[in-house]
């Protein structure tokens, strides 16, 4: 149990922001909901449950992800974070159908609700609060992918274009996180017009969005973290690496390279072709170097080395003579 609570101090941090923010927000879409009936308002409630929930799941199992390989598990313990984001999607799958069918109930029969300053005021602070984690995560986002701080809103446009470099658990805070911006703010636009021209459906309407937008996070989370429990390639880094490999004066060729992501950390297996005249400590430096070089990578968590002697075949090549893309003949 020790070992639990030592592991927690390295879990991914915005999500466990994400999961106290969201059970605020829960909290108090709860109250309103339960004063108020406003239907938009329970698409909300539920959207925050399943959030919070979800985020909670995925700060315990990035902090598992980093638990050290033991005998038993030699591979380590990197998947976890993508199971853990495997099974917390199901949660917000059902809150999502749940959400979806009270809105259509809704639109059917639709009834007027009260307590609109309650409502609005409510939606209000749950913007104000998603916005703020929105912004923590997109800067999560930048900093996970390297890019140098940005100042002002600038990491909010940012994180879009940097978001595959994310971890796992990042990644999804932002893009939940994203959706229940949007989804408050359809919610708040949804309650206006009921009172204001008598459309009740619309508060329906905005529930099934919401609902929508919430199997949408469900779909990309569950396809992102399949790839990863799998063992997927990282291109990107693939490339990168390979480059790096071409630039020492004693490799020739690149036999094999892989660089497999599995949760938040790459494991690298380099086969390089070297002169078969060197000797067995100048192939021990150049391997010394390769590693400390590679392990220096962001993400790169443990790397396998062998060499071949160089067969004069180029089993490597420049795509489109850029040495920064590298893939394999």
């Amino acid at each position: 149990m020790k070992e639990f609570f030592v592991l927690l101090k390295d879990g991914n941090k915005p999500s466990l922001l994400a999961a106290i923010v969201n059970s605020i927000i829960a909290v108090l879409k709860g109250f309103a909901f339960f004063f108020t009936g406003n239907v938009a308002m329970f698409a909300e409630m539920m959207h925050s449950i399943g959030d919070a929930a979800n985020q909670f799941f995925v700060f315990i199992g990035s902090a598992l992800s980093k638990k050290a390989p033991t005998p038993r598990f030699p591979n380590g313990f990197g998947r976890v974070v993508n199971l853990v984001c495997l099974g917390a999607v199901l949660i917000v799958a059902i809150l999502s159908y749940e959400t979806v069918i009270e809105g259509w109930h809704h639109i059917q029969h639709p009834a007027k609700s009260g307590g609109l300053l309650i409502t609005l005021g409510v939606l209000a602070i749950a913007i104000l609060l998603e916005l703020f984690v929105l912004y923590k995560a997109s800067k999560e986002v930048l900093h996970e992918a390297g890019v140098p701080k940005a100042q002002g809103l600038a990491p909010l446009a940012l994180a879009f274009t940097h978001l595959n470099r994310a971890k796992p658990a990042t990644k999804l805070v932002f893009m939940e996180d994203l959706v229940a911006t949007a989804g408050g703010i359809l919610a708040f636009v949804a309650v206006l017009i009921a009172h204001f021209t008598g459309f009740l459906q619309a508060e329906g309407i905005a529930s099934i969005m919401i609902g929508l937008m919430m199997f949408y996070v469900v779909g990309r989370v569950f396809l992102e973290n399949a790839r990863g429990a799998i063992g997927e390639t990282d291109e990107q880094m693939l490339n990168h690496i390979a480059h790096l490999v071409m630039e020492h004066k004693d490799v020739k060729d690149i036999q094999k390279l892989s660089v497999i992501k599995e949760g938040e950390f790459l494991h690298v297996e380099l086969v390089a072709e070297v002169d078969s005249s060197i000797s067995f400590a100048e192939a021990d430096d150049i391997r010394d170097h390769l590693v400390d070089l590679i392990l220096h990578q962001q993400g790169v968590q443990d790397v396998t080395i062998s060499f071949d002697e160089d067969d004069g075949v180029t089993h490597w090549k420049h795509v489109n003579n850029r040495p920064d893309k590298l893939s394999p003949q």
